[in-house]
This record gives structure tokens, sequence and C-alpha cells, in this order.
């Protein structure tokens, strides 16, 4: 089947009619608060990993008051982003933007996973250090480069939809 075939059967599904015809909105807040948390809370630690922000507290301690929140965050913004995507498929397969917002949050993940692979493994010797080493600082902000992508693609696909 193709792709185009099997969205158009995912947009005819009853959650996609309902999502569609009277949960669109709230879901959208909803995903929109989702993306708030975890990016906020992302930002956070990016900024410290940048030396910005709360030089004075440790790396590690700075990501581990926040994960939680950042976890739950992203797990609701993934689930009322693929309600939202279930809604429109066909027209998000088709849109430049949505397909920019994919790479960029795909780039996010790749830095993500990079950083906690390579840089973070040796955070006991920079974690206290006002402005962590360079790769962290790179890390840093290139995820919030990224995540600023993500969510400038994501508001203009809500305008072409």
């Amino acid at each position: 089947m193709p792709v185009v075939e099997w969205l158009r059967a995912l947009e005819q599904t009853r959650i996609s009619e309902v999502v569609r015809e009277s949960a669109f909105p709230y879901i959208e807040g909803t995903h929109v608060l989702g993306l708030s948390l975890s990016v906020g809370m992302i930002a956070w630690v990016d900024l410290r990993l940048v030396g910005a922000t709360m030089r004075t507290r440790p790396v590690s301690e700075v990501y581990e008051s926040v994960k939680g929140w950042m976890l739950a965050g992203f797990c609701v913004m993934f689930v009322t982003g693929a309600l939202l995507f279930a809604a429109h498929a066909t027209k998000a397969y088709a849109s430049v933007f949505f397909r920019a917002k994919i790479a960029f949050l795909l780039l996010a993940g790749v830095n993500a996973l990079i950083f906690h692979r390579t840089v973070n493994r040796r955070t006991t010797s920079w974690n206290d250090a006002a402005v962590p080493p360079t790769g962290a600082r790179m890390a840093g902000l290139t995820s919030l480069v990224l995540w600023l992508s993500v969510i400038a693609a994501g508001r203009l696909f809500a305008y072409d939809l």
C-alpha cells in the first residue's frame, strides 16, 4: 500500500474523525502545553550547558531537577502530536513545514544521543565548572537552535493547514 493511501486510511479512522471534528483545539492546546513543558525544561539544561545561567549549580543537579517534568512534557507532546497528525495525515505528509519539523526533531534527538554517548560520559570532570567544555556548550547551543526550529516549523505548518 503506497504511503498516501495508508495516510488516507489513517484519516478515515474513528479517532481521526473525532479529533478533526470536535477535539482538535483541545488536543492542539494540550500539545502546545506539553511542548512548553518539555522544551522549557530542556532549555534550562541547555542554558546551563552553554554556561549562560545557574553557573553555581552542577549540570547534573540542573538536569535531575527538571528530568521528570521534561519527560512528562515529552510524553504529552508525543501522544497529542500523533493524534494531530492522524487528523490531517495527508496534509502533513505534503507540507514542507511538517517535514522540516520532523527533520529538526530527529536532529535534536541525534544531538542528545551524541551528547549522552560522548561528552556527558565525562561529566564528573566538568560537572561543577561555571562554563562547561566546548563539546557540552556546542551540544547545548545546538539543542536550543534545533528546538526553536522545531517550534517555528510547527507554527508555520499550523498556518499551512
